[in-house]
């Protein structure tokens, strides 16, 4: 598996991206998927930026490999920040009402209905958020 680790900033999302869509790309991964996968990663990303090290900055580690049989990419992303499990928590309202008096929330829900699998664990320190796409 290979990985990458930046400061947990969100200038450096274009760096994370281009780490990861780079895989996608080497398999000529359909351009659906990449977006899929793409708009999960900033999420999360953004997230640790935005929320693991407040008010401090720290490192994030982004692991990612495709896997044969079945045919999937694996990306975690791993920080020294607060433990946060962001399954923990009930998926968002997504009823009419609630989106129009929602100021965000939804990010998680959007990575949980794109992949095929995503993980939460606590492990040496460090949280350890792994999604798993089908490819």
């Amino acid at each position: 598996m290979e990985n990458i680790t930046v400061t947990a900033e969100i200038p450096n999302l274009d760096v994370v991206n281009g780490f990861v869509l780079g895989k996608l790309e080497e398999r000529g991964c359909p351009q659906r998927i990449q977006l899929q996968v793409r708009l999960a990663v900033e999420e999360i990303f953004v997230n640790i930026s935005s929320y693991a090290y407040d008010p401090e900055v720290g490192p994030a580690e982004v692991h990612c490999e495709v896997l044969e049989d079945p045919l999937r990419v694996v990306i975690q992303f791993m920080d020294h920040g607060k433990p946060f499990d962001p399954l923990a928590k009930a998926d968002a309202d997504t009823s009419e009402e609630a989106l129009l008096a929602r100021d965000g929330g939804l990010g998680i829900l959007l990575v949980k209905e794109t992949m095929d699998d995503v993980r939460y664990s606590y492990e040496g320190g460090k949280n350890i958020l792994t999604i798993i796409k089908n490819l």
